[in-house]
């Protein structure tokens, strides 16, 4: 089976739009590892094609938020204008979905998914350090994990625990062949807001059966992305961010 692997979508359209047609027949199947909106212009448009097309989801934080199941206090002030922004936009039958949306972890055919990690959704897993306690969750050899917006992850061989790395400036891709007696704990990176210095919306595609995780970036128009963040009246710097990958 082959899958393509989004997370941290935040609500831009563009972006995933740039993302379905690069990966276009290299894929069966969609997983999600959350975060549909929050931040970007687009809420509606996002959960929509997430209904109509994702196979496998889990929630983040910022669907939790703008469903109502989570507290806005828990947010800076910039996110918390994006997220009652995003309310306002949103049907309640869309409103529902996101209540619906399940909490992590899931285990699935050949990977598990969460949004920050298997004992925590909203934990920030940044550093090996904070992997290793999920390492003891796996019951197969990889995870695909969201919420910190930094494409690349971890992995676990004998007791060594070390990070992953991901395409450089100048690449398109990164493959990681799954190795034996190895845990790999995979961020496909984010579609909508990427923080880790490539502006390009960042995922993955996985293919079960030749073990093969590729992590992808793709350009897309993001003046676009960023203007109409500037005529919905949402905060400007979720625009200017946009440009710089932070």
């Amino acid at each position: 089976m082959r899958y393509l692997l989004v997370s941290d979508l935040h609500a831009n359209r563009y972006a995933l739009e740039a993302v379905l047609a690069a990966a276009q027949g290299q894929y069966e199947q969609v997983v999600c590892c959350g975060d549909l909106v929050g931040y970007n212009p687009h809420p509606a448009e996002i959960i929509e094609w997430t209904r109509a097309n994702c196979q496998a989801i889990v929630r983040g934080n910022h669907d939790k938020v703008v469903a109502g199941i989570d507290d806005l206090e828990w947010f800076n002030d910039v996110a918390q204008a994006a997220a009652r922004w995003t309310m306002r936009r949103l049907d309640e039958q869309q409103l529902a979905y996101l209540r619906a949306l399940p909490q992590g972890p899931a285990k699935l055919d050949h990977f598990h998914i969460w949004h920050g990690s298997p004992a925590d959704e909203d934990e920030y897993v940044t550093e090996s350090r904070e992997a290793m306690p999920s390492f003891a969750y796996f019951e197969l050899p990889l995870a695909f994990f969201g919420h910190t917006h930094v494409q690349g992850g971890f992995f676990s061989k004998r007791g060594r625990i070390g990070p992953l790395s991901r395409p450089r400036a100048q690449e398109q891709e990164y493959r990681i062949q799954l190795e034996p007696d190895t845990l790999y704990l995979v961020n496909p990176g984010s579609v909508g807001q990427p923080r880790d210095g490539d502006p390009r919306a960042a995922y993955a595609l996985f293919d079960s059966e030749q073990k093969l995780v590729t992590l992808c970036r793709v350009e897309y128009p993001i003046e676009k992305t960023a203007a109409e963040i500037q005529a919905a009246g949402l905060p400007g710097m979720l625009g200017l961010r946009l440009f710089h990958g932070f």
